[in-house]
C-alpha cells in the first residue's frame, strides 16, 4: 500500500487499536528505524511492532483489517457441531429424563478423543442456554400433611404469642 492509502486508513477507521496498527505501520514505511524506537513514539510494546509489521508483510491490509480481537480461537468443536453433540441431550431432557454432567462430558470426551476440564462441559451448557435445575431438596422422613398443618395454624400461634399482648410488669420500689 501506499504511504497515503495508510495515512488514510490510519485516520479514518473507527476502531483504535486498527488505528494504532496503521500508525505502526505508518511509521514503519515513512521513517524505518528500529523496533524499539517506533514502539516509545506509538506507545506499544517491541513485541506488538514486531507482530503487526511481520503480519503486514505476510499478509497486507487484510491482516491489520480483521473483525475484531476476540473469538473462539481454541474450540473443540465448532457451534454447529457443539448443537449438534447437544441435541441427543435435549431431546432427552424434553422427554423429563434427566442429562447429568457427568454423561455429557463422558459423550464429549470420547467424541474429541481426549479427557476435558469440568469448565469446558460448564462454559459449553451455558453457551447453549442450559442451566442447572434440580428439585428442591426434602426430608425423606417429611409428612406433608404435618407441613400443611403448620402452614395453617402458624399465623394463629404467632399471635398469641406476641410480646404485645403479654402484660405488663412493672417493677415497684
Amino acid at each position: 500500500m501506499s504511504v497515503d492509502e495508510v495515512k488514510e486508513r490510519m485516520n479514518t477507521d473507527r476502531r483504535p487499536w486498527v488505528r494504532q496498527h496503521w500508525w505502526i505501520i505508518y511509521n514503519a514505511l515513512v521513517a524505518p528505524r528500529k523496533a524499539q524506537e517506533i514502539a516509545v513514539h506509538t506507545g506499544v510494546s517491541v513485541s506488538t511492532v514486531h507482530r503487526v509489521i511481520s503480519v503486514y508483510n505476510r499478509l497486507g491490509a487484510a491482516a491489520i483489517e480483521t473483525p475484531g480481537k476476540g473469538g473462539r480461537r481454541h474450540e473443540y468443536l465448532t457451534l454447529p457441531e457443539e448443537k449438534a453433540f447437544l441435541a441427543p441431550f435435549f431431546a432427552q431432557a424434553e422427554r423429563g429424563e434427566i442429562a447429568t454432567v457427568a454423561e455429557i462430558q463422558r459423550t464429549y470426551e470420547a467424541k474429541v478423543g481426549h479427557e476435558v476440564d469440568d469448565s469446558t462441559i460448564s462454559r459449553l451448557l451455558n453457551r447453549h442456554g442450559w442451566r442447572k435445575l434440580m428439585p428442591r431438596p426434602r426430608h425423606p422422613k417429611a409428612d406433608p400433611q404435618a407441613q400443611q398443618h403448620f402452614k395453617k395454624t402458624l399465623k394463629r400461634r404467632l399471635k398469641r404469642q406476641s410480646p404485645h399482648d403479654q402484660p405488663k410488669i412493672s417493677a415497684r420500689c
